[in-house]
């Protein structure tokens, strides 16, 4: 399994034979075209609802339930936007994509103060967890750290942060690794995972993936 970030929320996932596109932007950002076999669209707000960017007829999955696509297994799980009452905008999917073993879990833009038992319970068991950190419209890089704690993952790789030209109402990354306690994150262009045994076993590790 290959993993790219490219740039907010939006990731490309890759195993030998599929291609899965999560939550491409719009909102005057540019992103990068490409086709795939699955198109994963955690809410419909323009900043990851741009399906015109995924080139093909990708299966596409923008709600909670159960899915098996060539051998892929996607799971949506209903969650919160900003708030555990979902007032002002609204529901959030959250996804859980198990491709070859591994188990890799895409908050979206995820607001709860906390997971409930039965997102956990949906979750359990997840490996790489792709965590909104930049705050404002959805958890900051506090929060973040209590979600990670709960879930206690293998790999953690943050989004939904400040960049440079584009979203820039967000927080920088840098907030959120301070408060990790991660001063000096490995950095990589993409995320390669040959086995589930070549994930980290002692401690929870975060890498700040390149945008592709």
């Amino acid at each position: 399994m290959t993993i790219f970030w490219l740039g907010h929320s939006a990731f490309k996932i890759q195993d030998k034979e599929v291609t899965v596109a999560v939550d491409p932007y719009g909102a005057g950002a540019k992103m990068p075209k490409f086709g795939a076999e699955i198109l994963l669209i955690t809410h419909a707000h323009l900043d990851h609802n741009n399906k015109e960017a995924i080139k093909g007829e990708p299966f596409l999955i923008d709600g909670p339930g159960e899915y098996e696509v060539k051998n892929v297994f996607v799971y949506g799980i209903n969650s919160y936007h900003d708030n555990k009452q979902g007032a002002e905008r609204g529901k959030n999917n959250i996804f859980l994509i198990e491709m070859e073993g591994i188990k890799v879990a895409h908050l979206g833009d995820f607001g709860q103060d906390s997971l409930t038992d039965e997102q956990l319970e949906m979750l359990e068991g997840v490996d790489v967890l792709l965590i909104p950190v930049g705050g404002n419209v959805t958890i900051d890089g506090e929060q973040a750290v209590k979600i990670i704690s709960q879930l206690q993952p293998r790999i953690v790789i943050p989004m939904h942060y400040k960049e440079a030209g584009v979203f820039t109402k967000l927080e920088p990354v840098d907030k959120f690794l301070k408060e990790f306690g991660s001063t000096n994150p490995e950095k990589m262009d993409k995320l390669k995972i040959n086995k589930r045994e070549d994930l980290p076993q002692e401690e929870t590790k975060v890498i700040l993936l390149s945008k592709s």
